[in-house]
Order: C-alpha cells, then structure tokens, then sequence
C-alpha cells in the first residue's frame, strides 16, 4: 500500500464541487474518483431533462427543479470527499501514533517513554522523527513531518506543505 499523508478536507470538498470525482482524485482513491463521476453524469442525462440542458447551452439557465436530483448527487459527492479525507487523516494519526511507538520503549521511572538513542537534551527533534539536516551528498533535507526528501531553498515541504526552516535542523 502507498504511504498515507495528510490531505486538506476543506480542499477535496472544493475539488469535488467544481468537478465530480475530483477531489476523490485528489486522495487519491481512483475507482471512487470514477464511480462519482459516472454517478453524476448518469444523474444528469437520466434525471434532468433535455430541454434544461439544451437551455443551458442557449443561455438560459433551468429551474432549480430541474436540475435538483443531479445537484443531490454532486452535493453526496462533496459530503463524501470530505468524510473521506477526515477518515484519511485521522488513519495517518493512528498511523503516526502507532510508529513513534514502536520506536520508543517505556521508561521505569516516570512512566514516560524515550527512545534508546535519543538525542541530547538541548535539541527540538521529536524522537523517532526522520532528520531534516542535509544529506551527504549536501543537496537536500528530510522533511520532520512526512520524511521525504525536499529541496533545500524551499522554506516549506513539497509534498505535504509543512514548514522546513534552517531552525529545524
């Protein structure tokens, strides 16, 4: 399975509005994607009538009952994308959660859990985080929050967009 990130709900409900299938293209979960676009556009040619279309294209723009079951359809797609992308996220924290556990083992004497090889005291790493400092080959960083690696003249990760500053490192 791919590696699961972060995507913004806000945005897929928005992709899903302008065109249906879109913003489950946007999280990238394909036949859904599909089968809203085909559920939308079956909508259209089975539910609004000839006439509406043909008058939207004259410009004359139908009635809201006429275009009401396809409008349905495309706001169920919207709802949709969004829930998806919530679900997606809160998957990534569990995820997230689940990782730096396994990374760590329980301390005895405060309850609190510390990896073996820690870093020193004074340093703002999380534990278990991939490093942001420059590779040997002195031409890019890891991200702290998806670890994948990205330009160093960007102030920002590419592929999730979290900040990446010289202070991180």
């Amino acid at each position: 399975m791919a590696e699961r990130t972060r995507r913004r709900p806000w945005l897929a409900a928005l992709l899903a509005l302008v065109v249906s299938g879109l913003g489950h293209a946007y999280l990238r979960r394909w036949a859904r994607a599909l089968g809203w676009y085909v559920a939308v556009t079956a909508a259209v040619f089975v539910f609004v009538p000839e006439s509406a279309i043909s008058g939207v294209f004259a410009g004359d723009p139908p009635t809201v009952r006429e275009v009401a079951p396809a409008a349905a359809v495309v706001g169920a797609s919207v709802i949709d994308a969004y829930v998806v992308a919530l679900r997606n996220n809160r998957a990534y924290e569990r995820e997230r959660e689940a990782a730096l556990a396994t990374g760590r083992t329980e301390s005895t004497d405060h309850g609190t859990a510390e990896e073996p090889n820690a870093p020193s005291a004074g340093t703002a790493e999380e534990p278990n985080a991939p490093s942001t400092r420059t590779t040997d080959d002195g031409g890019t960083v890891r991200c702290p929050e998806c670890g994948k690696e990205t330009d160093p003249t960007f102030d920002f990760c590419q592929w999730c967009a979290e900040p990446v500053g010289e202070d991180d490192a």
